[in-house]
């Protein structure tokens, strides 16, 4: 990974953001940069994940953008892509504070932040509208993205969930446990970025973890981006149908 600054700071993630994170330090005192886009970020991360080609390792990435870095990683290693699709339960009045998550093939089970939870005050009513809402939101995704909600056979497979960042790690966790509740062998969770103390928290539920930039001052995941525009399903859909038609 090179380590010169950027020279274009006006794109729309920095424009957002309160300060220039990449001068900051990580886990091991060195500075970061910010990808260009997820495109690059995924080629950094299948350099990373260079072990696994032909290993007939399955790649999910996590709608929309970790579809992005995971379709760069399976073309480059030559493995199979599908996705998982976990969705965040937003707080009451705030709906982008996690306060648990949901995972498709997770069994209804939601991951609940119980301590935030009750310092917010949020009901129990409140949490299981928000996980029917989104339970439902996770189905659609499927039937759109694979055309059934049926999980992919991954037992006894080695499965690398890839997203393109880390924040809480709340959606992450639930992608992780629904993945291990469907008898992968090892779960490799790659992602270019996240902050140290999520990514340590996460080392607990896969077996490896593989993260290219840990920030100490993280503020958020496109802010380590250049260009970090919304992925729309469409574009989804292309590169799903793109990877299952390239030789």
């Amino acid at each position: 990974m090179r380590c010169n600054l950027p020279t274009q700071r006006n794109s729309t993630p920095w424009k957002k953001c309160d300060s220039y994170p990449w001068y900051n330090s990580g886990m091991n005192g060195r500075s970061f940069e910010p990808f260009v886009d997820r495109t690059q970020a995924g080629v950094e991360l299948a350099k990373a994940l260079e072990e696994y080609r032909g290993s007939g390792a399955l790649v999910l990435g996590v709608p929309r953008g970790g579809v992005v870095v995971a379709h760069e990683v399976a073309r480059r290693l030559g493995l199979q892509l599908d996705v998982v699709v976990p969705r965040k339960i937003g707080a009451p009045g705030q709906p982008e504070l996690a306060i648990g998550a949901i995972s498709s093939w997770g069994g209804g089970q939601a991951l609940i932040d119980e301590r935030t939870s009750r310092y917010l005050g949020v009901t129990r009513d409140y949490i299981s509208a928000e996980v029917a809402r989104q339970e439902a939101e996770v189905e659609r995704r499927l039937l759109a993205y694979r055309g059934t909600s049926d999980p992919p056979d991954v037992s006894g497979r080695i499965v690398l969930v890839v997203d393109d960042g880390v924040a809480t790690g709340y959606t992450t966790r639930a992608s992780l446990a629904a993945v291990r509740g469907l008898g992968a062998k090892d779960i490799v969770l790659a992602v270019p970025v996240g902050p140290p103390d999520s990514i340590s928290e996460l080392s607990r539920f896969a077996d490896r973890v593989v993260c290219l930039q840990t920030p100490a001052m993280f503020t958020a995941v496109g802010c380590w981006y250049e260009h970090f525009e919304q992925t729309s399903d469409q574009e989804v859909l292309a590169l799903l149908g793109k990877q299952r038609t390239d030789p």
